[in-house]
């Protein structure tokens, strides 16, 4: 409360970021509004990899009570060539360290349940332009209403409106790649071989494969939704074809590629497919946090931050910046939690995008010689990566 008044927040965007902050806030005595573009909440029938980051963030935002039975950990994994040259042996990963996979309709249903009675969703309603002016109160509008609040949270995705009108500098650009994502359920997935680890990556030139285990098989404890998880990125645009078409060209594109690349490919069926062109932003936005005056407006997710999803902090970055929202508005003044919000994100961000470009180098090496010579380093190169990049995951704490 603040003047024995209930504050207020429009929350613009429902993905998971948005469904996490709009529910904190709501559990905090908030006021909540969360507008979505789409006449329906729909979440993609995919997965995502949490690292002990997005873990911690869940469960500072409340919402770790039921992360356990839907999540799978990720103990080890290796790395190949598609000729089958093992390039880095698979290894536990230490406990502090281990990330789990989620299936996505899975997680959409915790989040759901978390926004409780307290949060007012209003679909099919496109945000069309947000404002954040000294000395008024911010807003959202869609051209024929216009929503105010004493706080605004731009989470909606990486074609933000919001992020275009707050801060323009900031350009989505394309990675010249793509990825297809898909989740085989169980009862069509093939069987991995017995000296095969449940997660595994190959890697060539511009080309990647990886694929987890959701749950066990036979299993409904780890997930109601369990099968095979697997993502491949290719570069070049997104392919305009039907879905179908898309997975004949994924099949060739990938022919000959070690097991079991082919037969998850042929257990995949079109309608399990989706594809996304892989993008960020450049340069990323000055600031995170536009004070105004009693209010302000925060971005968050991928309208803050989009990045290729190589070291799969998407959905992790969105939930540390929820549970730093939430943890800073029970702390301070609304002006002051959104000028504390800016300063604690921003160069948190910052490293993380720098250590997924440096992936992204290694993941689009071309070219014989380069290649060489990525393979021949990539065991050190990788570990020292992916331990920065693990590390960084691991340091973070949401602010107490």
């Amino acid at each position: 409360m603040s003047g024995g008044r209930m504050r207020s927040a429009v929350v613009v965007g429902a993905g998971v970021g948005g469904l996490a902050v709009a529910g904190a806030l709501a559990r905090s005595g908030w006021q909540v509004t969360l507008i979505e573009r789409a006449d329906r909440i729909r979440p993609e029938p995919t997965a995502v990899v949490l690292w002990p980051n997005g873990v911690r963030a869940l469960r500072a935002l409340g919402l770790g009570a039921g992360l356990d039975a839907i999540a799978t950990p990720l103990s080890s994994s290796g790395v190949r060539r598609p000729d089958g040259h093992r390039l880095v042996r698979p290894r536990p990963v230490p406990a502090d360290q281990m990330p789990v996979v989620v299936h996505q309709e899975d997680l959409h249903d915790a989040l759901i349940a978390g926004l409780g009675d307290g949060v007012e969703l209003r679909t099919g309603v496109t945000v069309r332009a947000v404002r954040a002016e000294p000395g008024a109160r911010p807003s959202a509008a869609d051209g024929r209403h216009t929503y105010e609040a004493d706080l605004v949270v731009a989470a909606d995705g990486a074609d933000s409106v919001a992020r275009e009108q707050l801060a323009p500098e900031a350009k989505l650009v394309s990675c010249g790649s793509a990825a297809w994502r898909a989740v085989i359920p169980w009862y069509r997935a093939p069987r991995l071989p017995a000296d095969m680890p449940p997660t595994g990556e190959v890697l060539g030139a511009g080309y990647r494969f990886v694929y987890v285990s959701l749950g066990e098989r036979g299993s409904s404890g780890a997930s109601s939704r369990g099968g095979i998880y697997w993502v491949a990125t290719a570069a070049g645009a997104p392919r305009p074809e039907p879905p179908e078409i898309q997975l004949a060209l994924l099949r060739r594109w990938y022919a000959g590629w070690p097991a079991p690349v082919a037969d998850l490919l042929d257990a995949t069926d079109p309608a399990d497919l989706v594809q996304r062109e892989i993008r960020e932003l450049r340069p990323l936005p000055r600031t995170y946090g536009f004070a105004t005056g009693p209010g302000g407006a925060v971005l968050l997710g991928d309208a803050a931050h989009a990045m290729p999803p190589h070291l799969g902090q998407g959905a992790c970055l969105a939930f540390e910046d929820a549970a730093t929202l939430a943890a800073l508005l029970r702390e301070a003044r609304l002006p002051d939690a959104v000028v504390a919000y800016d300063r604690a994100r921003r160069p948190r961000v910052a490293a993380t995008v720098r250590q997924t470009r440096r992936m992204s180098a290694v993941l689009q090496t071309r070219g014989r010689l380069a290649l060489r010579a990525r393979d021949a380093v990539l065991g050190a190169l990788t570990t020292r990566l992916l331990g920065s990049a693990g590390s960084t995951a691991d340091q973070w704490r949401p602010p107490s």
